[in-house]
């Protein structure tokens, strides 16, 4: 830019320098025109051009350094954040468009610094998660090769079981990797609402009767309508309904109720809700539900069930959302298009 005003300066002086010359040379062959002390035409047109060739200068200097100042906070910012420096931010300043780009260049450095320490969150989770059903499994094994326990079925039963644990993790962190790089891929069919509910009932059916908990199917009432038809992913909606049903069963005690109802609260959509009478959500952890690895003390999952479920509504086209029931316990309903 101060390349440019300087080039502009040479011209206009260089256009003077023309316009002076032959301005004096018209004088000379007798243009009319008072003439000046060399016989050429004087006049103010010489110092005209000398003041606006001056204009010219003063302007691209107050130019450059009204941009040479933010523009290089914005290079120096730009090579910090670079280097993973994401809490930097700049002030503010300069000409009205400069200041905008500085406001944006703050805005995509938090974007950054939230999305670092998310991921660095997670990978202590993960590590955190995977810890555990680890060290069972190095242990248990060493207390066999060790002769403290027997090599019989009951103990192998028992590290099989961890192993179905680390399995159950890692498939939900493959399933939370590919919604997160947008690339799950779903297999729509044409389903019935009412027999989606009754699946998911009968695959939890005796994990409830265990625990002794009622699992009913609650009918639409002031919901709407009965549910009707809908395209969706058959093993993933089984999958969502499955991660609430789970959650409800571990946070409803014995003698509670769990109750799954599918309805259409209005056309082109369809809604699942899974209730129970347990504790229900802690008010402090409403707004983070939906978050990875979000889980209350008393919870036996991996804080994973939730967000997989968000995670899979929202690539249906779909909402979800979670709140406690008026007369006790928990309540998550999710909604998907139909046609």
């Amino acid at each position: 830019m101060l390349v440019a005003g300087l080039l502009f300066v040479a011209f206009v002086s260089g256009l003077g320098a023309l316009g002076s010359f032959f301005w004096h040379e018209s004088g000379r062959s007798g243009g009319a025109g008072p003439a000046g002390p060399s016989g050429g035409r004087g006049g103010p047109f010489p110092g005209v051009v000398v003041v606006i060739g001056l204009a010219a200068l003063a302007g691209t200097g107050v130019t450059y350094r009204r941009l040479a100042g933010p523009v290089g906070d914005l290079l120096e910012a730009a090579g910090r954040v670079g280097a993973g420096d994401y809490d930097h931010r700049l002030q503010p300043r300069g000409p009205r468009e400069v200041q905008s780009l500085m406001r944006t260049f703050n805005d995509m450095s938090g974007r950054l610094e939230a999305a670092d320490t998310a991921r660095r969150q997670f990978l202590a989770d993960v590590t955190h998660e995977l810890r555990t059903p680890l060290a069972v499994l190095q242990s248990g094994i060493e207390a066999q090769l060790d002769g403290i326990h027997p090599r019989d079925d009951v103990h192998l039963a028992s590290l099989l079981d961890e192993t179905h644990v680390l399995t159950r993790v890692v498939e939900d962190l493959h399933t939370l990797a590919l919604a997160g790089a947008g690339r799950l891929t779903l297999h729509p069919e044409t389903l019935d609402g009412a027999t989606v509910v009754a699946d998911a009932i009968g695959a939890y059916a005796a994990s409830a009767t265990a625990r002794g908990v009622v699992l009913t199917v609650a009918a639409p009432g002031a919901a709407g309508a009965a549910a009707g038809t809908l395209d969706a992913d058959p093993v993933r909606l089984q999958q969502i309904l499955g991660n609430l049903l789970g959650n409800a069963l571990r946070h409803t005690p014995a003698g509670g109720r769990i109750s799954v109802a599918a309805a259409r609260p209005e056309p082109g959509w369809v809604s699942f809700t899974v209730a129970d009478t347990g504790s229900g959500f802690a008010p402090e952890e409403l707004s983070g539900l939906f978050d990875r690895f979000t889980k209350s003390e008393a919870s036996g999952g991996s804080g994973l069930g939730l967000a997989i479920a968000r995670d899979l509504v929202l690539a249906h086209g779909g909402t979800i959302e979670a709140d406690n029931r008026p007369g006790g316990g928990a309540r998550v309903s999710f909604r998907l298009p139909a046609p």
